[in-house]
């Protein structure tokens, strides 16, 4: 499902700007094939006041987040925490979890993924779908961006699942736009 680099050649397909489907950029600083499949890492942008995805989990790798610049806010155990400067959090793999910028000032954050598998493959998807105009807004705001994010999210099972009640409405979206022949 890999579709190879998704920004113009002089960055090497390393800079995924995911305006204006949602507020935040990456650079990625470390690549699956940098590091033989061990890591994926990237330099994280977010907006202010960016929401995040719905609660998920990621059943075979960890997710860090290290704050290096502004707030982020991390809810996982039921509970939200805000992050500053300096500061981390790993979420490890199955664990139900979701971020924002709740702030209202620019975050800059380092995420760090354990072992890589295929979570760039999954990024640069969402990033090539929101350069397509498949997905406007995320979160979704209308049919269309909702059902091509669902589709996506259970292209990589391995890699992301919604939990909770958001889970089954992924699962019937994907299906929706299987039978309206979208394709990612």
């Amino acid at each position: 499902m890999a579709q190879g680099p998704t920004s113009d050649d002089s960055d090497g397909g390393r800079q995924l700007d995911f305006h204006p489907g949602m507020g935040m950029r990456w650079e990625i600083t470390r690549s699956t094939e940098d590091t033989s499949g061990a890591a994926f890492e990237a330099k994280n942008w977010l907006d202010p006041q960016m929401p995040g995805p719905p609660t998920h989990v990621h059943p075979s790798w960890a997710e860090s987040f290290e704050v290096i610049e502004g707030s982020l806010d991390v809810y996982r155990g039921g509970k939200w925490a805000t992050l500053g400067p300096g500061e981390k959090a790993t979420v490890p793999a199955g664990e139900p979890h979701t971020l924002r910028n709740g702030g209202d000032l620019p975050a800059t954050i380092l995420t760090t993924i354990e072992p890589a598998q295929e979570s760039e493959q999954l990024f640069r998807g969402l990033h090539r779908l929101i350069r397509e105009g498949k997905i406007k807004h995320l979160p979704p705001k209308e049919p269309r961006s909702a059902i091509y994010a669902a589709m996506l999210f259970t292209a990589y099972p391995d890699e992301i699942r919604v939990t909770g009640p958001a889970g089954g409405v992924f699962k019937a979206l994907a299906v929706v736009g299987k039978v309206l022949r979208f394709k990612l």
